[in-house]
């Protein structure tokens, strides 16, 4: 009865280092380098902040509604994003070498992340459903 008892212990102690050990290892897996929050809102994207060093950044997006938005990361066009001939949306066919990266629609509520390696240089965030471009549903990421 002793020994059932002592092994027990062991085994509990063990059980416990392991869980603690998982614990520690998630927080080592986070990535390193900058983080940006972006939210968005119907015709409204906020980035903080809007200026990162080049490098890994973590890209944390929180659809605050009350639509469903995408999120489409570019490279900027100094002359600006060519539109479709409706002239609500981008034309995402001409900027798919510019593309870093897309998020499909998301519901109100949804938090998201993006993990992506930047240059220097200017980067847009948009939502391309119909209308929300031109409504202003854009905001520019400064990388130096």
């Amino acid at each position: 009865m002793r020994l059932a008892s002592i092994w027990l212990l062991v085994l509990g102690g063990a059980t416990l280092a392991f869980f603690l050990t998982a614990c520690g290892s998630r927080q080592a897996a986070r990535p390193a380098g900058s983080l940006v929050s972006v939210k968005e809102s119907d015709y409204r994207i906020v980035l903080h902040p809007s200026r990162v060093p080049a490098g890994r950044v973590r890209v944390t997006i929180d659809n605050v509604g009350p639509a469903n938005h995408e999120l489409i990361f570019v490279r900027a066009v100094p002359s600006g994003l060519p539109m479709r001939t409706d002239g609500l949306t981008v034309n995402e066919a001409a900027i798919t070498a510019r593309e870093v990266a897309a998020l499909e629609p998301a519901t109100p509520g949804t938090v998201r992340h993006l993990d992506v390696d930047l240059q220097k240089g200017e980067y847009e965030l948009f939502c391309n459903m119909a209308g929300h471009y031109m409504g202003g549903m854009r905001a520019f990421l400064t990388v130096t």
